[in-house]
């Protein structure tokens, strides 16, 4: 069997059925050819080096040279190194990172004044505030739990740690409901910030990605993309199929299974093993013929610049707004995404996030367009990864295996966990 590199993540439905609630294709029961699926991507750029495909995204969409672009990633790189670092020395004190002045500039946020001097000697700015990084997102978890049916109408909330506040977006004459809302989860008017926004969220629809792979769903048939590559499987949005779930592939010879699925709840994540005659490997496609390598998964922090590949938008570039939104979808809410800037479109749910090489995490929905902007959230792969006892296969060789969750993180669950995992019922991304 001809083996494929890993590339991005779609869905849409290709058999009609009216007892599963996804979005039907025009033409219910057949199949679109799909650009990408029949050659293979050119070889990966070094270890380390930045992919040209990424710099000239980066230069098309962030106004930037090349050298500026790599200049970029590499502050970028060292940003997430000395942030995990300093979060880890500075335990409770912690309170979030961020990088600013076009991200020369990390600011680290610490409760403890005698962790300054420790954070200047790192090269990042010290901020002194009154809340960590662990309160805010017990703050943020409350909304969670205080949100009720009519409180979803809201866009979403996140932690806010620039300005060491609980942020909810509202959208325009929705100001006085986020408020009552923070009122009930007894989060004080000091640590609330409301800001309005212009659209709600919905989950990206009708997918059809590169290298696609198949699920056998009752009434028809699902079709995905494959996501970064674990070893054994590999790793995609939640809304591709539930446990049990078998799968094709690209060639509709038996692939594997799927194992773990969440959405919606406390993530968009989705797990396929796959059998022998597939072999994962450490690359996203870009859609023109490209390999984009995967080194790792270290985080970025907020205000980082960020690239996505989708199928239908290609690969576009952003920064990173904020971490722990909870998004409300028609569907449900989903805790725990990343909110950016880069826009994305139908068909472009479940593509990878890349900083530089490093693997940051899955689309999980959006607002607006590639023509007039918008917003895009994204799944953190980590999470995926912790929670499932996966391992991500690199281009260093083997694989990577992800920190340990911080302060706020939730607890990991087996991939054989069924809680949440058993929902099929909403639109496909």
């Amino acid at each position: 069997m001809q083996r494929r590199t890993v590339a991005v993540i779609a869905a849409t439905l290709t058999a009609a059925g009216a007892a599963v609630a996804f979005t039907l294709p025009s033409a219910a029961g057949t199949t679109a050819s799909v650009a990408g699926t029949t050659a293979s991507p050119e070889a990966a750029p070094s270890p380390g080096a930045v992919a040209p495909q990424l710099l000239a995204a980066m230069k098309r969409d962030l106004d930037v040279t090349s050298d500026q672009a790599t200049a970029a990633f590499e502050r970028a790189r060292w940003a997430s190194e000395v942030a995990t670092r300093l979060r880890s020395e500075a335990g409770s004190a912690y309170a979030g990172s961020w990088l600013t002045d076009r991200g020369t500039t990390l600011n680290i946020a610490v409760t403890d004044p005698a962790m300054a001097a420790t954070v200047q000697a790192a090269g990042a700015v010290p901020k002194l505030v009154t809340r960590s990084v662990a309160q805010l997102d017990a703050a943020k978890q409350a909304l969670d739990s205080a949100a009720t049916k009519a409180d979803r109408a809201l866009p979403g909330w996140y932690v806010d740690v620039a300005a060491n506040k609980v942020t909810i977006q509202a959208l325009p004459g929705d100001t006085a409901k986020a408020e009552a809302l923070a009122a009930d989860a007894g989060l004080p008017a000091s640590a609330l910030k409301v800001v309005t926004t212009g659209a709600a969220p919905k989950p990206l629809f009708d997918v059809v990605g590169a290298q696609p792979y198949f699920i056998s769903v009752t009434g028809g048939t699902a079709r995905c993309s494959i996501g970064f590559a674990v070893q054994g499987g590999f790793v995609t949005a939640g809304h591709c199929g539930t446990p049990g779930d078998q799968t094709a592939g690209f060639n509709q010879e038996a692939q594997g299974e799927v194992v773990a699925s969440v959405f919606p709840g406390n993530a968009d994540m989705g797990v396929v093993q796959v059998n022998g005659d597939w072999t994962p490997q450490p690359f996203v496609d870009d859609f023109a013929g490209n390999a984009l390598p995967v080194a790792g998964s270290t985080e970025a922090p907020v205000g980082a610049a960020i690239c996505r590949s989708g199928s239908t938008t290609g690969t576009q570039c952003g920064t990173i707004l904020a971490k722990n939104q909870t998004v409300n979808y028609p569907e449900g809410a989903v805790t725990g995404l990343t909110r950016t800037n880069a826009c994305a479109e139908g068909g472009d749910s479940g593509g990878p996030w890349l900083v530089g090489d490093q693997a940051q995490g899955v689309t999980s929905g959006g607002s607006g367009d590639c023509t007039a902007g918008g917003e895009t959230f994204f799944q953190p792969v980590n999470e995926i990864l912790q929670r499932n006892n996966l391992t991500l296969v690199t281009t260093a060789g083997g694989g990577s295996t992800p920190p340990s969750a911080g302060p706020g993180a939730e607890p990991a669950a087996s991939p054989s966990a069924t809680g949440g995992m058993q929902h099929r019922r909403h639109r496909r991304g």
